[in-house]
């Protein structure tokens, strides 16, 4: 057989041998992958584990058959080999786990009756990977793919990789909410959470304190969305459409929102509005308005929401203004349409896709927000925060988290339904191959007049928010004391050279444990997305549409659903990651992936297939192909999935508020510990800091990545080989 297939064989014997089955117990990675737990031969011929010895057989058999030469049946006969290996791992991964837990007749039937595993190793993931890539290969031996075998290999791998840290904790998190803490059938105790009134209740409706924490979550999320989409579309249709000066500072105001954390910008706001807050005190010392809470509840989350996402919304807006062909705008002028009309029935018709897209991202964000409601929910409880304290309050409730986790996952793809089902089957397209040469139409008066009255106040107060994100850091107490001071720095960021170089200040071990989770995962996410995408536009092959969808599932996931599937789904074995980096990395991962997949796709669809079959004529094989044509061209794609997932991976809050530990804190979540501890000075201190690194860390991705250079190379004429020799 090929020499790749001896590899894979190669690798599940390093696995199976050489390589500890099981982490440590305690540890977290450190010493591996060879520490002094037992390989899974040692444990299968000592008795210990018994149930690893399927799986050797199972090598055993690959071995047999990839010494031999390749035979028609060689396909057929890796296939079950690799597909019976596969099986067996999983078999007794989820059979056999914590003593009372598991399958008990399977454990019994693979001879683990009664027994117990801790979580798998390096030695179970190597060999995991070259069963796959054993069984892959089998189908690729029988034509698959036009029988290349890395296509075949990527394919298995995305789609254990899904499964695994996609499908597996969102199943986890469905069956925790209709099982008890005894892991039996409870549907009575789950139909009792779903339909408690602390979920549903409409007593602000009747006059009474609250409504349920569903219905605030709703109306939240609604206004979000239709603000921040007006919002946007104004902004868009200012820059785009008018002449208005301070063009480039309301771009500059779009893009320093996205940089960073979504709740300092409440932390600022309540340095502002809050009852000690800059602009309190003004009022209160200038006009005799008495200082109160109105900041904390809804209206001072809404706030914050739509100054966090609005940006988000023009950048998705501002394409699609760009998008429509100005010949359509003349036509209906040429027809005798005035300014307002051509608006009303040419332009605002064709911004629906746009429209439709900002509504749903600002929903979606909205609902998945978890750092403002926490910082300025009050006694106005959301989704997110109801999770949150679920999970880690003092009335530990998984089965109530499982389920507020449902009906948060259901509002969010019903929210993806309902956008689907407004924009219909109709088409929107209006650029064509074609040259269009039109000018846009002129808005009307109404239209600019009323975009400029809402955008300017919105520009206005992100620019006060920054300057006391910016200030904050500097002074004593931001709205009582402004002395200037580097306190906060201090403490924070503090560096000692008396004994050599010592990072003394309290915030270097979170800021080095984010800076190492983002530099792994970057890379990771946009390898991921980008292989994922060529395999989706450049391949055909049966679930093809499946796997499309069950990659955007993670998008529709909000953030807090993700977080507490991943505490379920792996804090026991045979995936057992909870408190360590690992689980931080894969959360990011799998989080920002889909990100990395839409870029890639949009970059291969500028690339002619041409470009594949003329490699793939020069007998090039398909990982050559990926390497050295369709790489070098996806440049731009690289760069947007490694700066998004880079600039995810510091400001996210929602997805890892649950998976950090003492050992793993990340940026984000100590900021809310300093928040909640009320050192606000620190908090903006550090945010500052993290704005400073990510913007220093964009830069440095886009010069690494560098540009995609389409041009002609210069051409250095050789004079000595055509001129005649003397």
């Amino acid at each position: 057989m090929r020499l790749s297939t001896r590899l894979a064989v190669l690798l599940g014997w390093l696995g199976y041998m050489l390589v500890p089955w099981y982490l440590p117990e305690g540890s977290d990675l450190a010493g591996y992958p060879f520490g002094r737990a037992g390989t899974a031969l040692l444990l299968a011929t000592s008795g210990a584990a018994p149930w690893l010895w399927p799986i050797g057989i199972a090598l055993l058999a690959a071995t047999l058959l990839a010494v031999r030469a390749e035979t028609t049946l060689s396909g057929p006969a890796l296939i079950v080999t690799g597909l019976l290996g596969l099986v067996a791992f999983f078999a007794q991964g989820f059979a056999i786990t914590l003593p009372g837990q598991g399958i008990p007749w399977l454990a019994a039937l693979l001879g683990g009756a009664g027994a117990a595993q801790p979580g798998m190793g390096f030695g179970a993931l190597l060999t995991l990977f070259s069963l796959l890539l054993l069984h892959c290969h089998g189908l690729a031996y029988r034509g698959f793919c036009r029988g290349d075998l890395f296509t075949t290999s990527t394919i298995g791998v995305v789609v254990l990789l899904i499964g695994l840290f996609i499908f597996l904790p969102v199943a986890t998190i469905l069956r925790s909410a209709l099982v008890d803490a005894n892991g039996s059938w409870a549907l009575g105790e789950f139909a009792g959470h779903l339909l408690s009134s602390t979920i549903w209740g409409l007593g602000c409706v009747g006059g009474g304190i609250a409504c349920g924490v569903a219905w605030n979550t709703l109306i939240l999320g609604v206004l979000t969305g239709l603000i921040t989409t007006l919002l946007g579309l104004a902004c868009a249709l200012l820059v785009l459409r008018t002449a208005m000066p301070g063009k480039r500072l309301m771009r500059a105001m779009t893009v320093l929102p996205i940089i960073t954390p979504p709740f300092v910008i409440g932390l600022a706001l309540i340095l502002l509005f809050g009852r000690s807050g800059v602009v309190t005190g003004l009022m209160s010392e200038w006009f005799g308005i008495p200082r109160s809470r109105w900041i904390y509840g809804l209206p001072g989350v809404l706030l914050a929401q739509v100054l966090a996402f609005a940006p988000i919304a023009f950048l998705v807006l501002m394409g699609v203004v760009q998008g429509i062909a100005p010949s359509l705008e003349e036509a209906s002028q040429t027809l005798g349409a005035r300014h307002w009309q051509t608006f009303r029935s040419v332009t605002w018709p064709l911004l629906r896709p746009g429209l439709a897209n900002a509504f749903l991202l600002g929903f979606v964000e909205s609902l998945a927000d978890f750092g403002n409601p926490l910082v300025l929910g009050g006694n106005f409880e959301v989704l997110s925060t109801k999770i949150f304290f679920a999970v880690v309050g003092a009335a530990h409730n998984q089965g109530l988290a499982a389920v507020l986790a449902m009906v948060l996952l259901v509002f969010t793809l019903g929210a993806f339904g309902l956008q689907q089902s407004w924009l219909g089957g109709k088409s929107y397209t209006t650029v064509s191959g074609k040259g269009d040469a039109g000018i846009p139409a002129k808005l009307p008066t109404s239209v600019t007049v009323l975009s400029a009255v809402v955008i300017v106040p919105w520009v206005v107060l992100t620019a006060v928010i920054y300057a006391v994100i910016l200030i904050g850091g500097f002074v004593k107490t931001m709205g009582r004391d402004h002395t200037p001071t580097l306190e906060h720095y201090r403490t924070g960021f503090a560096v000692d050279f008396s004994h050599g170089l010592f990072f003394e200040g309290a915030a270097w071990p979170s800021l080095f444990t984010t800076l190492k989770v983002a530099a792994i995962s970057a890379p990771l996410t946009a390898l991921i997305g980008l292989l994922t995408a060529y395999l989706l536009t450049r391949q055909r092959f049966v679930g093809r549409q499946l796997l499309e969808f069950t990659t955007m599932l993670s998008f529709a996931i909000p953030g807090t659903v993700l977080g507490v599937a991943y505490i379920l789904a792996f804090n026991v074995p045979p995936i057992e990651i909870t408190g360590t980096g690992l689980i931080l990395v894969l959360a990011f991962v799998f989080r920002n992936m889909p990100v990395g997949i839409r870029s890639g796709i949009a970059g291969l669809a500028q690339i002619d297939k041409s470009l594949d079959e003329a490699s793939t004529t020069l007998r090039a094989r398909s990982f050559t192909t990926l390497r050295r044509v369709v790489l070098p061209l996806l440049k731009p794609a690289l760069a947007a999935a490694l700066i998004y997932s880079f600039v995810r991976s510091i400001t996210s809050v929602s997805a890892v508020i649950f998976l950090v530990s003492a050992e793993y804190n990340l940026a984000t979540a100590y900021i809310v510990g300093r928040v909640e501890a009320g050192e606000f000075g620190l908090a903006i201190a550090y945010s500052s800091v993290l704005i400073v690194v990510m913007a220093a860390g964009i830069a440095l991705i886009q010069f690494g990545v560098g540009e995609r250079k389409l041009g002609r190379r210069p051409v250095t004429l050789a004079t000595s080989a055509a001129e005649p020799a003397r």
